[in-house]
């Protein structure tokens, strides 16, 4: 199976762009945490979309759903092709909703390991874009790393649902799961099972007009407001 394969069968939050050069109107995946970037649009949209009048609440969603895609891409990459995603080189273009476009450059990048994916993801894309968050809405860094690691879960998950791709996925995520990181951020289940979770934190999404307790979530009921 190809990086091309995994995102046909695993979806949009796994599928980049791999043209010669960026395409028309893509942007340094940098500028997505920069002042003056798109990231506050991004966060009203979603509050638009959610009905919520609450920033905190729109920016975690919005934070999860990013978080969400840059480890899907560097999750499945690595599980794939044994490299990390060369999300240094990554650029992007950000629709209002959904998962946003990448497109990466055809270099290879250092071979897959949990302290590589650490450095790659968390280290130079999920902190400056967790700062960038904090810019917009008060939002707790400890939720952000819970959703930082909630995303990566997910992202496991995902992979896993190709069988061979199982074990390896899971294997990744309980590494990082244990890195300084986002340790603390929640249990994950023993190897030996399926991979589960349950967060020390909440994203908030509880508190949407719509919204419930997602099933990694710390609460076993919502909170009174």
């Amino acid at each position: 199976m190809t990086a091309a394969d995994l995102s046909a069968a695993l979806g949009p939050y796994f599928a980049v762009r791999t043209d010669p050069a960026p395409p028309p109107g893509f942007r340094p995946l940098a500028e997505l945490y920069g002042a003056g970037g798109p990231l506050a649009a991004r966060v009203a949209e979603v509050g638009r979309l959610l009905g919520t009048v609450e920033p905190r609440v729109a920016a975690s969603t919005a934070h999860l759903g990013l978080a969400a895609r840059l480890w899907s891409v560097a999750l499945g990459t690595a599980v794939v092709t044994g490299r990390v995603a060369e999300l240094g080189g990554a650029w992007f273009a950000l629709p209002p909703q959904g998962p946003f476009d990448l497109w990466l450059p055809s270099s290879e990048g250092p071979e897959a390991g949990v302290e590589a994916l650490e450095v790659a993801v968390w280290e130079r894309q999920l902190a400056p874009l967790a700062d960038a968050v904090r810019v917009v809405a008060p939002v707790a860094p400890g939720l952000l790393a819970g959703n930082a690691a909630s995303a990566l879960v997910g992202a496991a998950r995902q992979v896993g649902s190709v069988p061979a791709l199982r074990a390896p996925a899971a294997a990744l995520a309980r590494g990082l799961l244990a890195r300084p990181a986002l340790a603390g951020t929640g249990a994950a289940t023993a190897p030996g099972g399926p991979l589960g979770f349950r967060r020390t934190s909440c994203c908030l999404y509880y508190r949407t007009p719509s919204g419930g307790l997602c099933g990694d979530c710390v609460f076993t009921r919502p909170p009174g407001r």
